[in-house]
């Protein structure tokens, strides 16, 4: 069966592929075709249920959550970190309101916990390889960093207004479900199943071949020396990504549940795990 999986360029993205784009493990009954785009890209295509498997954000699920259902596995989950919030200037949390800001996607969870986290600020929208550099340049009062400029950033001169993960966490308890992996429902459940046990098979291989595995994801690390990618893969691939558990699908639920509160998205989601019943005898 042909698969056309979608991920992003990045570097953890990468390392939990590894195994599958250098056939380190037996995919059959599976023609996996990697389709590699930024992400905001991947939210739109989800939105059209293109893929048959693919990675978005947690707040494109909310949007498609009709035509996919979620891996048990391959979530990039915060535990205390996540989306930052950087300027040049200083900057307080409290006073965002009218600040233009540069956000990497409309359908990206970063933005979406900055709504839940202030109003009345101005939004630009921008690919995410430019809210550094409009940053820096002025264009923006202040940006919002998904991927490695998470721990890049005070290397490029700027500093932190607020880590929209620590955040969170205070206020919920709980770890922030930033992009979540999903399978379109038209695919039938057993099919499903097996798909998600193949690819949690190929995160298990990378993170018990590790240094293989990052010598991999180093071409997608866009110039970031090997210890900083190392420190990135870490923060968003590690045993939660091999699994939700509950802790996890409470936290979706709870997201999902504060972004409809707000009004943030249009509906009520019940979200759908693969397998879940499987998970839950684990």
């Amino acid at each position: 069966m042909r698969i056309r999986f979608g991920h992003s360029p990045d570097p953890d993205d990468a390392f939990m592929f590894y195994a599958i784009a250098r056939e380190k493990i037996w995919c059959d009954p599976f023609v996996i075709e990697h389709v590699i785009e930024e992400i905001e890209r991947l939210n739109q295509r989800a939105l059209q249920g293109e893929l048959e498997v693919t990675a978005i954000s947690m707040h494109a699920y909310a949007y498609c959550a009709d035509k996919y259902r979620l891996l048990s596995c391959g979530a990039s989950i915060g535990d205390g970190y996540g989306p930052m919030l950087v300027s040049k200037k200083n900057i307080s949390p409290n006073a965002l309101k009218g600040k233009r800001i540069a956000i990497p996607g409309r359908l990206t969870t970063a933005y979406l916990v900055l709504q839940l986290f202030a109003d009345g600020f101005i939004e630009a929208f921008l690919p995410f390889n430019e809210i550094v550099p409009a940053v820096q340049s002025g264009k923006a009062d202040a940006g919002l960093l998904i991927h490695e400029g998470q721990i890049a950033y005070s290397d490029l001169g700027l500093q932190k207004v607020i880590d929209l993960g620590v955040w969170w966490k205070e206020k919920t308890g709980l770890p922030l479900p930033l992009g979540v992996d999903a399978i379109r429902k038209d695919i039938p459940e057993e099919i499903s199943v097996r798909f998600d046990e193949l690819f949690r098979k190929c995160i298990e291989y990378s993170l018990s071949h590790r240094q293989e595995a990052i010598a991999y994801a180093m071409q997608f690390g866009r110039g970031l020396e090997k210890k900083k990618v190392d420190r990135f893969i870490g923060m968003y691939v590690n045993e939660d990504t091999l699994d939700y558990g509950e802790r996890g699908r409470e936290a979706i639920r709870r997201l999902l549940s504060e972004a409809k509160k707000k009004q943030l998205i249009p509906r009520d989601i019940v979200p759908e795990f693969v397998g879940q019943e499987l998970v839950s005898k684990r």
